[in-house]
């Protein structure tokens, strides 16, 4: 069964959520990131995507005392991820509780560094964020497009060790209308041996099961979540049933 793990984007402290990953269209949901994951702990979600938006944009960690503080008190297992670009924002991340970091726009640009971290940390504590764009992937914060495809993109990683693999369509994020059902089985077609967590788009519990049907072990889901789209009691009636 699929497992839901709830998201939490930041800036400066707060729980926010932004649409296509414009920062022009930010929303502040919560004044504590805290209280908002120990609400999905209390519905039994077991896994939590931290997203750190001021990091992603200065290009350095930034948000790690709440990292710090979330997985220092409660018990979800945090992939941590934004402006996550040299071995001392890695090494803080995972000293402030992160059980695995996400790294897209570092492996775009700057494959060597990225690679080292797999080899150092292996495949279960790196996930590769590949974030596209009409079949592209998108970078810095989705203002770049790296001239790169997906598919290919993400075949390179595996086979320097890479497991798992973050995919969000920037198209369809914080939109509320759908996932990229058809991208993502896609990928697990063409791309052997790979774990893939779907990323943007949910809008409702029917989304959910239309990636269930396709195999995919994992989604994220921010927006639908805050907006009430997907409940809160919703979420807990879920993993009662995993």
């Amino acid at each position: 069964m699929i497992e839901i793990v709830p998201a939490i984007d930041i800036i400066e402290g707060k729980c926010v959520r932004l649409s296509q990953g414009d920062y022009g269209k930010k929303k502040v949901y919560n004044e504590s990131p805290l209280e908002v994951a120990r609400q999905f702990e209390d519905c039994g979600c077991s896994r939590l995507h931290l997203v750190d938006l001021d990091g992603a944009s200065s290009q350095h960690i930034v948000n790690y005392k709440i990292l710090d503080s979330i997985a220092g008190k409660t018990s979800l297992v945090v992939d941590f991820g934004g402006g996550l670009k040299s071995d001392e924002d890695i090494k803080i991340a995972f000293e402030c509780g992160a059980s695995m970091i996400t790294g897209g726009s570092i492996a775009v640009k700057n494959p060597d560094l990225f690679i080292r971290w797999i080899e150092k940390y292996g495949g279960k504590k790196i996930i590769l964020g590949a974030d596209s764009n009409n079949g592209k992937i998108a970078v810095s914060g989705w203002a770049e497009d790296s001239g790169k495809d997906i598919i290919p993109f993400i075949s390179e990683y595996v086979a320097r060790g890479i497991t798992k693999v973050i995919s969000t369509d920037i198209q369809c994020d914080g939109m509320l209308g759908g996932t990229s059902t058809a991208l993502y089985k896609e990928i697990t077609e063409k791309v052997d041996g790979i774990y893939l967590i779907a990323s943007g788009g949910v809008g409702s519990m029917a989304d959910i099961e239309a990636l269930e049907a396709i195999n995919l072990p994992e989604v994220i889901v921010g927006k639908a979540i805050y907006e009430g789209f997907i409940s809160l009691s919703d979420l807990e009636n879920f993993n009662k049933q995993r």
